[in-house]
């Protein structure tokens, strides 16, 4: 690639990361507006009946109509999982993994975007304890992975001549960007949404990745912003809703001058709080995780129609807990038309009296009351949380306390199942209530009167989602955005971090369990200190699967149908009577002359500078040349070094053009040296074969048809399967030539290397195979992402300990 075609493909990469910020932008929009109006729908009728009823002594026939509503979305959201499978829960545990390097099997799937985001749109609406906002990553990260590439399994027929981004680096790259986008879209966090991306995610990072994410954020959060202020308020461009959550403005009434939004005495409440929310954010995933072992056991193997029906009764039993406990725990309390605190801003600014008491529900109270608990449970989540971030004195300790314990209970038995859900919002409700709860003892019982509950209830969102989730710098910057105030910046990281490091005395975070449900080999940031007492022949495969520069087609078939690596090592063998060997066979003899030419040597490489020094006019430079030149090397004698070195010899695999190992053979001929020339994918080697890149023993390899790079990804990203070839196409005894299009120079490392610095190099360069070679060029093994695994570490280094 020149320089023009390097920054036309720049431009175009520029335009692709907008463009997916805009998409999911509007994939947010499309959620955000039929939930809400499903949900007014809903409550409507709901409220309707509930008023009516209550003076005639019906509710029974109020329950049954909610439970109509609520069945009937979640039957529609579990339907929609049985088609995707991979659309339930938030999706971010399988983001989070593909970003890492591991790629889940339909998980940047169009049809899991539909189904992630019509399914989230009925749990939502259907009164699950779920968020919307994690789905949104997970849909951003899709729109990432697929406007790029123009094409999609499910249109096939639909094909695009578009030759950019055909690779797994580039595709990740705006898997990235999407995730991001789906954050700032969530929560109008562009930022945030950048900082989690790196974060959670990437292994691969760079300044020039870090400006195009936080464009495709910018992107995604206006997009959402431009269309949202346009269709709630008719006022287009005026950007007056940022995300689909918003926490409003927090701010002291004017007329309380001893108010403060939080002060350093404070910060001793916060820390207390910070432990509290990472115990009970463990005591959470502790109980998700004994759940979701259960449904593993239970639920899984049996039809999936036993999945629908526990999405079913989790619904069933979600619905009648919030009338019930509506009914008979709420409290009745007196409704004043003026707040004494004057802390009355209910969703954001401006907003009205009108807009605070239309979220205020009378449900089972008489005239002039209402419904404490029904007003937390009797409207969607956001509002929930503006009521405990901004109204003051509205909500009695021991409903705060039975709201806390039931909403703690119905999420954590709710996230894992077969629905699509997000586990944000549920989370800063239940730590919401949490954070009220404490402000109100320390105003009822220790006298606090200046505290300002608003902070409380947000310091407590942050620290049970802390607690659940781990995250640090990302969250932390994404509360401050949600809330538009940068002075509470300081407690709430104190307070995010103090949670993390409680939570991780006990656990893992809520994502990092299920990753490790699904077995999938993630890698951390960084190794344990003690791992470095291994090396990389600790941790190495060395029996190796590899190929010859010049193989048959019947031995590449074999390889491919019998393993699953994705690459293999390009090598040939080190043999001392190599000229004997190379007479009455071709292949044998091409293999042999490809590693005579690809080995460099010190004399060989300053014979070629000399004889290109010679055309220069100069007769000192002719002269000096002269006297440099080496005489002709003599016959090649078996190098003694090489028989004195350590080595790791490789099992011979039935590889070889016209014999198979026997069980005569002794151990130097089973474990024969290899010299490394290079890695070539699976995927590759299938596409040569599709494509007939061969030519037969009486030709010269040079006669072998050759394919451009456009060609050989042309079928990115799903390359054609060994099993699905037709053999009877092939000659088996024809031979590929693959050095043309193996990879001659990846990354390698001694068999010395630490252990931490392999882990480093595999995961800062996004590796997906690391060979290890010796001194003398020869491969002794290789190292994979399964190596490199908590795991698989401690068992090694287990090993080490007993061996010494």
């Amino acid at each position: 690639m020149d320089n023009k075609k390097s920054r036309r493909y720049e431009m175009v990469k520029w335009v692709m990361v907008f463009a997916i910020g805009v998409c999911t932008g509007l994939v947010g929009l499309f959620v955000d507006f039929f939930v809400r109006l499903f949900s007014q729908l809903k409550f409507h009728v709901v409220q309707t009946s509930v008023e009516e009823c209550s003076e005639r002594g019906c509710l029974a026939v109020s329950l049954l109509e909610l439970l109509g509503f609520n069945l009937t979305f979640i039957f529609l959201a579990s339907l929609l999982v049985l088609i995707e499978p991979v659309a339930a829960g938030s999706g971010i545990p399988e983001i989070k993994c593909y970003l890492n390097g591991v790629k889940v099997p339909g998980i940047v799937r169009l049809r899991t975007l539909v189904c992630k985001a019509l399914g989230v749109l009925f749990s939502v609406a259907g009164g699950l304890f779920v968020g919307k906002e994690g789905p949104m990553i997970h849909s951003g990260a899709i729109v990432g992975a697929g406007l790029p590439q123009f094409q999609s399994i499910s249109f096939r027929k639909i094909q695009f001549n578009f030759p950019y981004f055909r690779s797994d680096r580039d595709k990740r790259d705006f898997v990235s960007a999407g995730a991001a986008a789906g954050v700032a879209a969530a929560f109008g966090a562009p930022i945030g949404g950048t900082l989690f991306s790196l974060e959670e995610g990437s292994s691969f990072w760079n300044q020039g990745l870090t400006w195009k994410v936080l464009f495709c954020s910018m992107a995604a959060t206006f997009t959402l912003n431009f269309f949202r202020s346009g269709i709630q308020f008719g006022s287009w461009g005026s950007f007056q809703l940022p995300g689909l959550l918003n926490f409003g403005e927090f701010k002291c009434s004017d007329s309380d001058k001893k108010c403060h939004l939080w002060t350093a005495m404070d910060l001793g409440f916060f820390i207390m709080m910070g432990i509290v929310g990472g115990l009970l954010g463990a005591t959470f995933n502790c109980l998700n995780k004994r759940l979701a072992k259960y449904r593993m056991r239970n639920v899984h193997p049996k039809p999936k129609l036993v999945r629908v029906l526990e999405s079913l009764l989790v619904c069933l039993t979600t619905t009648v807990v919030v009338f019930v406990a509506s009914m008979i725990l709420g409290e009745c309390r007196q409704m004043s038309s003026t707040n004494p605190s004057g802390n009355s801003t209910l969703s954001f600014q401006g907003s009205s009296s009108e807009d605070v008491n239309s979220s205020i529900k009378t449900f089972f109270c008489p005239n002039e009351t209402y419904n404490d608990m029904a007003t937390l449970f009797f409207n969607p989540q956001e509002s929930a949380v503006l009521q405990l971030f901004h109204q003051d004195g509205t909500f009695s300790p021991v409903t705060l306390s039975l709201f806390f314990l039931l909403y703690f209970l119905l999420s954590c038995w709710t996230y894992g199942s077969s629905v699509p859900s997000g586990l944000f919002v549920p989370s800063l409700l239940c730590g919401a209530a949490f954070g009220r709860l404490v402000a109100n003892l320390l105003k009822s019982y220790i006298g606090l009167d200046h505290i300002y509950s608003g902070t409380f209830a947000l310091i407590g969102a942050a620290a049970f989602l802390g607690g659940v989730v781990r995250m640090t710098i990302s969250l932390t910057v994404i509360l401050i955005e949600s809330t538009n105030e940068i002075t509470y910046g300081l407690p709430i990281m104190i307070t995010l971090m103090v949670a993390k490091w409680t939570g991780d005395f006990f656990n893992k975070g809520i994502y990092d369990i299920h990753v490790t449900l699904r077995g999938v080999p993630l890698l951390e940031w960084e190794t344990e200190v003690e791992m470095d007492k291994l090396r990389a022949s600790d941790i190495m495969e060395p029996n190796l699967t590899y190929v010859y520069p010049h193989t048959r087609i019947q031995s590449l078939v074999s390889i491919l149908r019998t393993t699953v690596h994705h690459a293999f090592p390009v090598v040939t063998e080190n043999r001392g009577n190599e000229k004997e060997f190379m007479k009455g066979n071709q292949l044998i003899s091409n293999n042999i002359r490809f590693k005579k030419s690809s080995i460099l040597t010190r004399a060989g490489e300053q014979r070629k500078r000399s004889q290109s020094m010679k055309s220069y006019p100069s007769s000192e430079l002719r002269n000096m040349c002269d006297e440099h030149v080496t005489p002709e090397e003599p016959p090649e004698k078996e190098d003694l070094l090489q028989q004195m070195l350590e080595r790791r010899y490789t099992p011979y695999p039935n590889l070889y053009p016209d014999q198979s190992p026997s069980e005569e053979w002794t151990m130097e001929e089973r474990f024969r040296p290899l010299t490394f020339h290079g890695l070539i994918l699976r995927s590759q080697l299938v596409t040569l074969l599709v494509r007939g890149v061969c030519y037969s023993e009486s030709q010269s390899s040079t006669s072998q048809p050759r394919l451009s790079y456009a060609e050989m990804a042309e079928d990115y990203p799903r390359y054609p399967d060994i099993h699905d070839l037709d053999l009877t196409l092939l000659t088996p005894r024809m031979i590929v030539d693959v050095t043309p299009y193996m990879n001659p120079s990846p990354f390698t490392v001694s068999p010395n290397t630490h252990a931490s610095q392999v882990f480093n190099l595999f995961r800062t360069m996004g590796l997906r195979h690391l060979p290890v070679v010796n001194a003398v060029g020869e491969i002794v093994g290789i190292i994979t992402r399964h190596n490199l695994t908590h795991e698989f570490l401690q068992a090694r280094l287990r090993q080490h300990y007993q061996t010494i």
